[in-house]
């Protein structure tokens, strides 16, 4: 049982996470990728939204913008901080708790001037899109308002609803291995970049030193996002279920599969099921930012293909800590940073598809496309010809990549550029 909080006991609860009186509050290392695309949507009505898997720093950037704005001569009394994971806010669930909360802290602290909401993993909060309508349209006072969700169907439903071309949205990912790199303090080399590739990027692993505490946080993480931001959320019965489809998604990374070949699959285990409930569970494991879905793009028709398409991981930690397989699968790994690379920049990416040949990933951003092939190393000539003649196959003239974990870079052929992999994700 959760004790009461009255609207008193929450404001005092408050006050301990905010910056009033000189409270110092953890900021961690600059993701200055994300806080950059920010600082372009900052001064106006317009709610900005960070959206991603939890534990992946989206309150973190919240605090970075929070120094920001004291830094900039902002008064701290302006600035209102709501992290609804920390347990004293547990029984604060509507959207009128929250209205009166913010009430009664413009109240007590005698707020002049612009205010800047910030709300942390909101979506725990039922009808919270009527507030954060509310004070970023108020047109008495200036409001700008932040918010955090863990789950991307807030987007399509919460705040497509009221706040429609009122709202930017910002998804944001584990570190990156520039990200990686700094916070341990090393150089962007060879051997970080093994340590990541094993490690993965979630942020709170860099205060844990052993495998054993590791698993156990990954595993930990694994089944709060399955409780709170699927089962909860969809009202999910066979939750065992739930977590073989993710485990089969751990085992199966960068493998092209569809759901028929899912169902097929656990129904050889023994498990019943059925084509709508794998697609379901599956568009579920997505919302909650565990897996992406990466279909197929036909290059020379520049559409779209139905059917197979590949599944990556949030972050590479999940199949490292949560698989038993002996076969540690560095082509799939490296293929899993490399996507996550790139999504984490704004490119959309598509696994292509060029004369019956695959190229692992077409990303487009503004207009410009490259083409990129990635694989272990180049050991002998078969499996360079192997990982060539895709990009080779293909007849237009934009920019096309291999990157491979060999020591040097092997130049160019035929137009396509070889590159270290280490090299290509040490841009911040």
């Amino acid at each position: 049982m959760f004790k009461y909080y009255s609207m008193s006991e929450f404001f005092a609860q408050l006050e301990s996470c905010n910056f009033w009186g000189g409270h110092v509050h953890d900021t961690g290392i600059p993701r200055q990728r994300y806080l950059d695309r920010l600082k372009a949507f900052l001064g106006n009505r317009l709610t900005k939204v960070l959206v991603g898997q939890r534990r992946s720093g989206k309150s973190v950037i919240l605090r970075q913008i929070i120094t920001g704005l004291l830094a900039q001569g902002v008064d701290p009394r302006n600035i209102f901080y709501l992290d609804k994971e920390r347990l004293e806010f547990a029984e604060l669930t509507d959207f009128q708790q929250l209205d009166e909360l913010i009430g009664t802290y413009l109240k007590e602290l005698a707020v002049r001037g612009k205010v800047y909401l910030f709300l942390d993993e909101v979506q725990e909060i039922a009808g919270w899109e009527r507030v954060v309508n509310a004070y970023s349209q108020d047109s008495r006072r200036p409001y700008e308002v932040f918010v955090t969700g863990s789950n991307s169907h807030m987007l399509a439903s919460e705040l497509g609803t009221l706040l429609s071309g009122r709202y930017v949205p910002f998804e944001v990912f584990p570190f990156s291995f520039a990200e990686y790199a700094e916070a341990h303090g090393v150089a962007r080399d060879k051997a970080a970049f093994i340590d990541f590739l094993q490690s993965g990027g979630l942020p709170e692993l860099l205060h844990l030193t052993t495998d054993e505490t590791r698993r156990h946080y990954v595993k930990a993480l694994r089944d709060s996002i399955i409780l709170n931001d699927i089962v909860r959320r969809h009202g999910i019965k066979n939750v065992d279920l739930l977590e073989r489809l993710f485990l089969f998604a751990c085992n199966n990374v960068g493998s092209l599969f569809s759901p028929n070949k899912v169902v097929h699959f656990l129904k050889s285990r023994g498990e019943k099921t059925n084509f709508e409930t794998v697609t379901a569970y599956l568009s579920y494991l997505r919302k909650a930012f565990l897996i992406h879905e990466c279909e197929r793009f036909d290059i020379r028709g520049k559409e779209i293909l139905s059917g197979n398409r590949k599944y990556y991981l949030n972050d590479i930690a999940f199949r490292h800590y949560l698989t038993s397989s002996f076969e540690p699968g560095w082509s799939r790994r490296l293929e899993n940073i490399v996507y996550l690379h790139f999504r984490s920049r704004g490119y959309s990416v598509h696994v292509g598809t060029s004369r019956n040949l695959e190229v692992d990933f077409v990303i487009e951003k503004d207009g410009s496309v490259e083409y990129w092939q990635v694989c272990y190393l180049l050991s002998d000539e078969s499996i360079i010809d192997r990982e060539f003649r895709s990009l080779e196959s293909i007849q237009d003239n934009y920019p096309k990549f291999v990157v491979s974990m060999d020591d040097i870079s092997f130049g160019e052929r035929k137009g396509i550029r070889h590159q270290r992999i280490w090299d290509v994700l040490a841009s911040p």
